[in-house]
């Protein structure tokens, strides 16, 4: 556990002096809130989950089904980051967010964020990657969150992101955030079928969990 909040350490460090160095505003209430924010949860998810979850999560040892969607979630949850931090800072071309909405967004991120945690610790074989965990015993979840819809994780991840880029204050970071969410929401269907085909007892688990993201609607 001590590799890993090295590398948390290491990894919010990067993020957050990446931020204040691409905005230059160091001393931006909203910026040290939202980092603030982000390095707690993280580390509260981290310190709950086990070392072998922790080496899955962070360190899967294939591919998985999806690469090379994954690489673009990955590019444009970076993007957003970035995006937002040079527009707020230097281009100032869409930094109109208001502060209610900032505020909002920061509590809504901050939510998403948790069900994405909390699924996290629910789900022994939470993966970055899409794979059937054979050398682990990859079995059904369906307690906790799991037990309401069949991708808690992603649905936090589709609420907690946009909602960053609009915390950011940059309408131009929650554009690239839409797009995340929307490489997500693709990766749920995908993800889907593929646990359908691979994973024993998933077909009767989607028979009594009839919605991935959104309880009774989808």
């Amino acid at each position: 556990m001590a590799k890993h909040l090295r590398r948390w350490a290491l990894m919010m460090t990067l993020v957050t002096s990446g931020i204040f160095l691409l905005s230059g505003r160091w001393t931006d209430p909203w910026l040290w809130l939202y980092a603030l924010l982000w390095a707690g949860l993280s580390l509260r998810a981290l310190l709950s989950i086990d070392e072998n979850l922790a080496q899955e999560r962070f360190h899967p040892p294939t591919a998985g089904a999806d690469r090379l969607p994954l690489a673009a979630v990955r590019l444009f949850a970076l993007a957003h980051l970035v995006g937002g931090a040079l527009d707020i800072g230097r281009w100032h071309l869409t930094d109109t967010v208001p502060s209610v909405v900032r505020a909002t967004a920061l509590v809504g991120m901050v939510l998403g964020a948790a069900l994405i945690f909390r699924a996290m610790r629910e789900n022994y074989f939470f993966s970055s990657v899409v794979r059937i965990q054979t050398e682990r015993g990859h079995r059904l979840i369906d307690t906790g969150p799991y037990a309401v819809v069949r991708h808690p994780g992603y649905a936090g991840m589709i609420l907690a992101i946009p909602l960053s880029g609009l915390a950011l204050g940059s309408w131009i970071s929650f554009g690239f955030a839409l797009m995340y969410a929307a490489l997500i929401l693709r990766r749920v269907v995908f993800e889907d079928d593929f646990l359908r085909h691979g994973l024993a007892g998933y077909e009767g688990y989607t028979e009594r969990v009839r919605s991935r993201l959104i309880p009774a609607i989808w």
